[in-house]
């Protein structure tokens, strides 16, 4: 098996340098290097340098250590990995005698997020890997993607930044699996069609959120005018609400999707209202203004609260009005969650509720 290429970052000598253009102008041109190779980082060094320097199917693995300031991301194939959670990526102190970001890393400083992976919406970044580091303290979001087509975010500590944990929009065929996503300002995973404009849902393609731990955030899993996507097999706890599915007036409507076997328990933390929603507070699974989605096989317990959204299982209306319409809750353990277990609190048409071990429905008969 061929020995991948390492490439390290510190700075060449001058006579270094006087010697390769030498070799240079004698050979022509430099040899053709392949893609797969490896880049290593270590602390001090920038990230952002290695990432541009990187071609599609290259790594660029951070040992273990603290890296100031934020990174972008828009090299297909490429893979960022880090040294678990001793690989810390970090706001720039702007206290100390830094160097400039590059400006990959500038465009998404200034927005405020750690991570950035950006694609756009005619040419989607494909096949991008990030795995196994923490991000934390952003303004923004830990890791925010968009335009993305085959994104995989595996194995990473996002805790602590002012918006989401991991955001992904305007994407396909994601998988965020087996992170820790925990005190961060919305949502530990957030997914949307888009984060600043109406419009109906758009396809996800089968985007995974799966094995995720989600503590300590506004809502853990946040899905926003997508279709075609699943949440399984993730822990949800001390959040204001565990899982939220949401829809509105757009066409077409979020939905869709399917929402399996993950663990909702005791998300009772307190969140205030903002100019959108009431507050949140015991919120297990809510689907407002959804359609065609499939709640099944999940355990949810202890979730209570006195909001609008309070209670185990939970349909209401959209915040415009749009009532949920042919979704299916079944064969759900939701016990103990307040004021109800099961709650439909909108007059949509065709929702099923079959197979639920419950002990309170609104209104009655749903268990």
């Amino acid at each position: 098996m061929p020995t991948r290429r390492v490439h390290h970052l510190a700075a060449a000598t001058a006579a270094a340098t006087t010697a390769l253009t030498t070799v240079l102008t004698a050979v022509g041109a430099a040899p053709a290097r392949a893609a797969g190779d490896l880049h290593l980082v270590r602390p001090g060094e920038s990230i952002q340098q290695a990432v541009d320097a990187a071609l599609p199917g290259d790594t660029v693995q951070l040992l273990p250590g603290e890296y100031r300031g934020s990174v972008r991301i828009t090299t297909p194939g490429l893979t960022l990995r880090g040294a678990g959670r001793d690989s810390v990526l970090l706001p720039a102190d702007t206290s100390a005698d830094t160097p400039a970001a590059a400006d990959g890393a500038a465009v998404c400083a200034a927005a405020g997020h750690g991570l950035c992976v950006a694609g756009t919406d005619d040419r989607p970044l494909a096949g991008v890997t990030v795995e196994a580091l923490a991000v934390t303290g952003f303004r923004k979001n830990g890791i925010s993607a968009s335009g993305t087509t085959g994104l995989t975010v595996r194995a990473t500590f996002v805790h602590d930044n002012g918006q989401q944990g991991i955001s992904q929009e305007k994407s396909t065929r994601g998988v965020i699996t087996a992170n820790e996503s925990t005190r961060n300002g919305q949502s530990g995973v957030f997914l949307a069609n888009s984060v600043d404009s109406e419009g109906g849902a758009l396809s996800a393609d089968g985007t995974l959120v799966s094995a995720n731990l989600l503590t300590d955030n506004r809502v853990g899993v946040t899905v926003r005018r997508l279709r075609d996507l699943s949440v399984e097999r993730n822990r949800i706890r001390g959040n204001c609400g565990g899982v939220f599915v949401v829809g509105d007036e757009g066409v077409p409507r979020a939905g869709a999707l399917t929402v399996t076997r993950n663990q909702v328990v005791a998300n009772n933390r307190y969140c205030p209202p903002n100019p959108r929603l009431d507050h949140i507070q015991g919120a297990g699974i809510v689907l407002t203004g959804a359609e065609e989605t499939s709640v099944t096989e999940n355990e949810v317990r202890d979730n209570v609260g006195a909001s609008p959204f309070s209670g185990g299982i939970v349909l209401v209306r959209s915040v415009v009005g749009v009532a949920n319409a042919r979704n299916t809750v079944a064969d759900n353990l939701v016990l103990g969650n307040g004021p109800a277990d099961l709650a439909d609190r909108d007059t949509g048409t065709d929702n099923s509720f079959a197979r639920n071990q419950c002990a309170v429905s609104e209104p009655a008969g749903h268990c």
